[in-house]
């Protein structure tokens, strides 16, 4: 690691409520091009059908991120150490209009990625996967549909909403496959459940072949079974990674807009995450903390955790792709 890398600030030295506000302590900078890895929030909740409140999610994700050191606890992964990594800020949005807001997110990210930069993003409502997988797309045209990891109680594979809405945060991944974004026979959904708009639901995203595994089926089969069948549906090709904190049982995570009882827990989602080693993970998100219905910023602190298992993920995986 040259001497020249970002490096978090030191807790040692100064105390982690004190300095900037910026996702673990790195540095802010505005030059993808130096960067293999940026993290980039997304404050954007236009397509929230229920609670608002994700467009504030980077910013409390950034102040709880102060907690995260610099080693993982279990794989002794220092991301900083593999990959050069720091907070490239925030995209630009228009909180009025969603359609603006979209192209806003999507340039942005196409302007990191043709940087050079791998992106890790921090939403923000469940729609900001679209754009960024429109940007990853328009910036490496050769890269081809990926494969997706999708922790959520939600497919989010719906049509549309309100007589013809066809961009929610209940849409994005059914928008993603219809656009070549995604191989949906690459695509494990884990964690999905709650209540149903129709018996239906769920059928088009089967029909295209993607796996979705409920809380019930995840129940039976457990963690490492669970994530075996994730390893085989997702294969070796590149893969994105999302992750939406309502996958979580709302006891741990009330901060969000759709909560949903019976979920997983953080020490199940930790786990999981972790089993992921050596996938070639080449984007990824955190969506959908909201800090108006959070206590005591826990579900941003889930939020900052989950972000630092999935940077230490694509750090080896940026290393070894």
């Amino acid at each position: 690691m040259p001497s020249t890398w970002p490096q978090p600030m030191d807790g040692m030295t100064t105390p982690r409520f004190a300095g900037p506000v910026t996702f673990m302590r790195l540095p802010q900078v505005e030059d993808a091009s130096t960067l293999d890895i940026a993290l980039l929030g997304v404050p954007f909740d236009l397509g929230t059908t229920n609670r608002a409140g994700p467009r504030h999610g980077p910013r409390e994700i950034r102040n709880m991120s102060s907690i995260i050191r610099r080693v993982h606890p279990v794989t002794r992964v220092e991301p900083c150490r593999l990959c050069r990594v720091a907070d490239v800020g925030d995209t630009p949005t228009n909180p009025a209009d969603l359609m603006i807001s979209l192209a806003m997110i999507e340039e942005r990210v196409a302007e990191i990625r043709a940087a050079g930069a791998w992106t890790l993003c921090l939403g923000g409502d469940h729609l900001i996967s679209l754009p960024i997988l429109r940007g990853i797309h328009r910036a490496q045209p050769g890269l081809g549909p990926l494969g997706m990891v999708h922790f959520d109680a939600h497919s989010d594979t719906n049509d549309s909403y309100f007589g013809g809405m066809r961009f929610t945060h209940g849409t994005p991944f059914r928008r993603a496959i219809e656009e070549g974004l995604l191989d949906p026979a690459r695509i494990v959904q884990i964690g999905i459940r709650g209540s149903l708009f129709d018996p239906e639901d769920m059928d088009w995203a089967r029909e295209q072949g993607v796996r979705i595994i409920t809380i019930e089926e995840f129940e039976a089969l457990g963690v490492d079974a669970t994530m075996a069948e994730a390893r085989r549906v997702v294969g070796e090709k590149p893969a994105y990674l999302t992750f939406d904190v309502d996958s979580l049982d709302p006891a741990f995570a009330p901060g969000t807009g759709t909560p949903e009882i019976g979920g997983l827990t953080p020490r199940e989602a930790q786990r999981m995450l972790r089993a992921l080693r050596g996938l070639n993970i080449v984007g990824a998100d955190v969506v959908e903390v909201a800090p108006p219905f959070d206590h005591g910023g826990c579900t941003a602190l889930i939020g900052a955790n989950m972000m630092f298992e999935i940077l230490c993920l694509m750090a080896e995986a940026r290393v070894g792709g």
